[in-house]
């Protein structure tokens, strides 16, 4: 930095004297030093995750769903904790799991649970936590890096003070760190509580804990009633993965479901700005297909997840080229 003085009378001085030119120049040095940032490709601007909730009603247990993620062409999976904790109940070893997980070329980016860490009850607060160590205990095990924190059990009542849930929150992410998982909260459109993308940002910057995200969702948010746009503040870190899904013009917001969503691009949201925002937030995101569609859980699993991985890149490349 130029640590070159100046009087009084040069800084108040008519623009084009001695300070204006410096000031001028040292912009002008530092734009030069900044790196030139070539245009990513669509590799790296994001990784792509299957949330096997999209191939969940073909009921193939948690070792087909592994196949069918690698054979499909993603990068990483996202596993539902109770699939993982019947693949134990059958005598399976998390070992084994997480050595067929790294020989399919597979990460293990985050992972879904619906332990009640957040309530204001007590007694069930206190179970939820204990329950949420052991799903990260599990994760941790199969090389898991991150868990979705969303607000089970307190969906159907308004009320939840924010202020509270930062707290718990920052308990969650302090357990995490003993446990080797990152919690993520996760906004629920349809849910009274944390259903809007600021209600988590509060909850996240307000826990004070380095490692606070937020795990979004395009039809959560849509349901929610939280505008796109906010996804732009949300730099670096903050937000780590992001759920990829879309949603038809019909049923209106009102009465859509979990069951509406369908593939990316075959819907009505903005999906190449909400691209665009989030690779201007920092490359390497990773984008988690979540769907629970009837029809897709028709059909054969791999097409339904070829079919998705191709849907997602097709959005990604019309938006960043």
């Amino acid at each position: 930095m130029n640590r070159q003085k100046f009087t009084r009378r040069e800084i108040f001085a008519p623009t084009g004297t001695a300070i204006t030119a410096a000031m001028i120049g040292g912009l002008s040095n530092a734009s030069h030093a900044a790196p030139r940032q070539d245009k990513p490709s669509n590799k790296q601007a994001f990784r792509y995750c299957l949330n096997t909730g999209t191939i969940r009603g073909q009921k193939l247990g948690l070792l087909k769903e592994i196949e069918v993620v690698a054979k499909a062409g993603y990068d990483a999976i996202e596993p539902w904790i109770d699939s993982i904790r019947n693949y134990e109940k059958q005598g399976g070893s998390l070992k084994d799991l997480k050595k067929k997980i790294s020989d399919l070329g597979l990460t293990v980016e985050s992972a879904i649970g619906f332990s009640q860490w957040v309530v204001d009850d007590d007694a069930k607060r206190a179970k939820g936590m204990e329950n949420i160590k052991q799903d990260m205990d599990i994760l941790a095990q199969i090389g898991g890096k991150r868990i979705a924190a969303p607000p089970a059990g307190a969906t159907n009542q308004p009320g939840l003070d924010l202020l509270k849930a930062a707290e718990r929150y920052r308990e969650l992410l302090d357990l995490g760190d003993q446990m080797g998982v990152v919690a993520q909260i996760e906004t629920w459109g349809p849910s009274k509580n944390l259903y809007r993308l600021g209600q988590a940002a509060y909850v996240a910057i307000e826990s004070g804990h380095p490692k606070a995200c937020i795990l979004a969702d395009v039809y959560h948010l849509y349901k929610g009633g939280s505008d796109f746009n906010g996804l732009k503040l949300l730099r670096g870190s903050a937000m780590q993965v992001f759920h990829m899904n879309d949603y038809p013009a019909d049923p209106p917001r009102e009465s859509i479901g979990d069951k509406d969503r369908v593939y990316p691009g075959d819907g009505i949201a903005p999906l190449t700005q909400i691209l665009r925002d989030l690779f201007a937030t920092g490359p390497g995101k990773i984008l988690s297909l979540e769907i629970f569609n009837r029809t897709y859980w028709a059909q054969d699993a791999l097409k339904t997840a070829t079919d998705g991985l191709r849907k997602m890149k097709d959005a990604v490349h019309k938006a960043l080229g």
